[in-house]
């Protein structure tokens, strides 16, 4: 237990690193804190008062709360993850860990907290709103699978992010990509649209992916027409399921040196500060 000690300690020191560094870039705070909640308010301003959810209809808020924050959450941990351990890839920060005294995987542990801290923060200022400035209806009993869906999504899209940083060829091609993966399945995924009943193709498209698993799931959770504790273990294996194969192919790609022209790039200016000194 004692050897377990200093390395948690160390964990949780690049933890606090990561998170002041996500605090900095006000621009990667903004989307994943502000923009969600934004996106709730407008949606109470335009949508009608009730929203069909299962066999009946529930305000507004109370179907979207769960699925914005859903979407902040795989925002923290699948778009910011995969573009931040990107750049630091293509800036030669990854690289440079291997040559000091840090573990690396302390280093992506401590990258991976960070943005599950953060998808938790950006979940519960979420729900918080929700329930403070539009009446959002919280049932205790259904909490522990709010929970667990809730470990399950960030889980599946903190691994998803880091296959996501593995197989983007740059950085700068990191953000392109996530917004590309992320954004189109949020519309089919009941996140952004309630969509009642939809094309054939629609539903198994949307459903073959995590996202639409992760809010529904979640959104179970705090709809008062579930009569049940609202665990969805269906839900939950398909998560898992893209877990274990974000997992497998971060293992397999994932690379500690900045890949191609980037790895040019990045020796064309060492050598120019070189020659500067």
């Amino acid at each position: 237990m004692a050897d377990h000690v200093p390395a948690l300690r160390l964990v949780a020191r690049l933890v606090r690193y990561h998170d002041r560094i996500f605090w900095r870039t006000l621009i990667a705070a903004f989307f994943t804190l502000v923009f969600p909640l934004m996106f709730l308010v407008l949606f109470n301003l335009l949508f009608d008062d009730r929203v069909q959810a299962g066999p009946g209809a529930i305000s507004v808020a109370q179907f979207f709360a769960p699925s914005l924050a859903v979407f902040a959450a795989a925002t923290a941990t699948y778009t910011n993850l995969g573009i931040g351990t990107a750049i630091a890839r293509d800036q030669g920060v990854l690289k440079r860990i291997r040559g000091t005294p840090t573990p690396p995987w302390a280093y992506l542990t401590g990258r991976v907290w960070s943005a599950v801290w953060v998808a938790l923060l950006a979940t519960v200022l979420m729900m918080a709103v929700g329930v403070v400035a539009y009446d959002v209806d919280v049932d205790l009993e259904r909490l522990p699978a709010a929970l667990l869906t809730f470990a399950a999504g960030v889980a599946a899209f903190a691994v998803l992010g880091l296959a996501l940083a593995a197989l983007s060829p740059s950085g700068d091609a990191a953000p392109a990509i996530a917004n590309a993966t992320l954004l189109p399945l949020a519309f089919i995924s009941n996140v952004f649209i309630p969509i009642e009943d939809p094309s054939r193709w629609l539903d198994v498209l949307a459903t073959a992916f995590p996202l639409k698993h992760f809010v529904d799931a979640f959104q179970a959770a705090f709809n008062p027409f579930t009569t049940d504790l609202a665990f969805r273990w269906g839900n939950l294996a398909v998560m898992a399921l893209w877990g274990v194969v974000g997992a497998a192919v971060a293992l397999a790609t994932f690379q500690w040196e900045p890949c191609g022209g980037e790895r040019a790039r990045l020796t064309r200016r060492r050598a120019g500060a070189g020659l500067g000194g």
